[in-house]
């Protein structure tokens, strides 16, 4: 189960890129959101969230590391809260892209703090938590600016 875990932790390999996994996992998170159907976008957010967290665990303890660069999954999954219930367009997912990835590198509180969970949950909430920002910050620019976004 071991490998099927690093598998999903690694999002099918995207975690190896050479350059900036963490970004390409992203980006996957954005092509996800703009192939799913609305309606499905809150359940697979859920499922990639709970695997994440079973994978990530598994992950760390093949890498023998808390928080191993390829795994990406967390980017995914923190991509698309960011994303969910926004209604934009690819503009606006390029928008999302951008806010998620610089809050996923700052932090900010309460999202530094939730890296030290143990196991997969500290790999992934941090990067969810950074999502629900990124959200909030998406849903005040689709307020603000719904023709360029949506």
């Amino acid at each position: 189960m071991r490998r099927v875990g690093v598998l999903v932790a690694t999002v099918g390999g995207a975690g190896y890129f050479p350059v900036a996994p963490g970004t390409v996992g992203s980006a996957v998170g954005v092509g996800i959101y703009l192939l799913l159907p609305p309606a499905w976008l809150i359940p697979v957010t859920v499922l990639v969230t709970l695997v994440g967290i079973w994978a990530s665990g598994e992950a760390a303890r093949h890498f023998a590391r808390e928080d191993p660069g390829p795994v990406v999954v967390d980017e995914v999954a923190g991509q698309l809260l960011t994303l969910i219930l926004t209604g934009v367009g690819v503009r606006g997912a390029v928008l999302g892209f951008l806010l998620f990835r610089i809050l996923d590198i700052v932090k900010p509180w309460p999202a530094n703090r939730f890296e030290r969970l143990p196991g997969g949950w500290g790999i992934m909430a941090d990067d969810l938590m950074a999502g629900v920002y990124g959200n909030v910050l998406m849903q005040v620019a689709v307020r603000i600016a719904p023709s360029f976004l949506l």
